[in-house]
């Protein structure tokens, strides 16, 4: 096969130049030759590999055996933990320079966020457990939880998010969105790691659903395909600048179900127990134990 001369030596200086400008612009010229950001790809080898120490006989090789189950668990978690808290790192070494802060070293930090997520992992496992009953219970075409597990896009999610939040909460935000994106990638649903999920959470078909950022959601709550928790409006301050970390996504109480194409919007609360048909778009609030369709949208009851 004949090797073609793509004129690279002039692309690749231009490529340069470019870099050196956005740089430049943005007060990064001073910045080491090294990389300084969490890996996506190593991410995501740790993410499947904790998925294995967490669910060792379904997630875990193929080859294991429940005699030697401890020692791969303990194997996986010493090689993932240590590739996490190495990520954690780079993200707030990166942020402290990004302060004007070039001194400071976060290695105690990160191996306390780090050993904060291992002690919680049981926990982690039991409520994830909880998950894969909802899915189980709630899809009467599921045949058995270990099906639901290997299969289940949203359950994949979930798994995603539960970690994702975790960091999230402990201040390292970009290993927590990476995690997230990972699922989204994955599975099409979008869950945003600060989104705040109770118990025995169940997504169903999943592809497309949206989670924002400030959504509250109780327990046994199911969403099917195409739902978005989403926000109505985005506030700017003085400089036009959308403000963050408002609450701007609505509240979603415990045991409400949420058909396929439905728009919640706004920082609005689903009572408990309600049923949100399919393909209704809701900007106001509902009472507890509403059945909301498109057909008495207008008429439906505000708390």
């Amino acid at each position: 096969m004949q090797h073609v001369n793509w004129q690279l030596d002039g692309i690749v200086s231009q490529l340069r130049a470019t870099r050196e400008q956005w740089r430049a612009q943005n007060g990064r010229e001073k910045e080491k030759g090294c990389r300084e950001l969490p890996s996506r790809h190593r991410l995501r080898d740790t993410l499947d590999a904790l998925s294995g120490a967490i669910f060792p006989m379904r997630l875990g090789p193929s080859d294991l055996r429940k005699e030697s189950e401890d020692f791969y668990v303990g194997h996986i978690l010493d090689r993932a933990l240590n590739a996490l808290q190495e990520e954690v790192v780079l993200e707030l070494r990166y942020m402290a320079r990004l302060n004007g802060d070039r001194e400071s070293d976060p290695t105690l930090r990160a191996n306390d966020i780090i050993q904060g997520f291992a002690d919680a992992l049981p926990a982690l496992r039991q409520r994830l457990d909880g998950d894969v009953m909802a899915a189980f219970y709630g899809d009467p075409a599921a045949h058995s939880v270990d099906e639901v597990l290997l299969c289940y896009p949203g359950v994949h999610a979930v798994i995603h998010h539960r970690i994702a939040h975790y960091f999230y909460r402990a201040g390292a935000g970009l290993v927590a969105r990476i995690i997230a994106e990972m699922a989204h990638s994955d599975t099409g649903i979008d869950i945003h790691p600060g989104a705040q999920i109770g118990e025995g959470f169940f997504i169903d078909h999943g592809t497309g659903v949206v989670i924002g950022e400030t959504a509250i959601i109780g327990d046994r709550v199911r969403l099917y395909q195409m739902v978005t928790l989403g926000a109505k409006r985005f506030p700017a301050d003085e400089k036009g600048h959308l403000e963050k970390g408002l609450p701007r996504h609505p509240i979603v109480e415990d045991d409400v179900v949420i058909y396929a194409g439905a728009t919640i919007l706004g920082r609005i609360t689903v009572g408990k127990g309600s049923i949100i048909g399919g393909n209704v778009w809701l900007t106001q609030g509902v009472a507890p134990g509403s059945n909301i369709t498109q057909a008495n949208l207008q008429s439906a009851p505000c708390p």
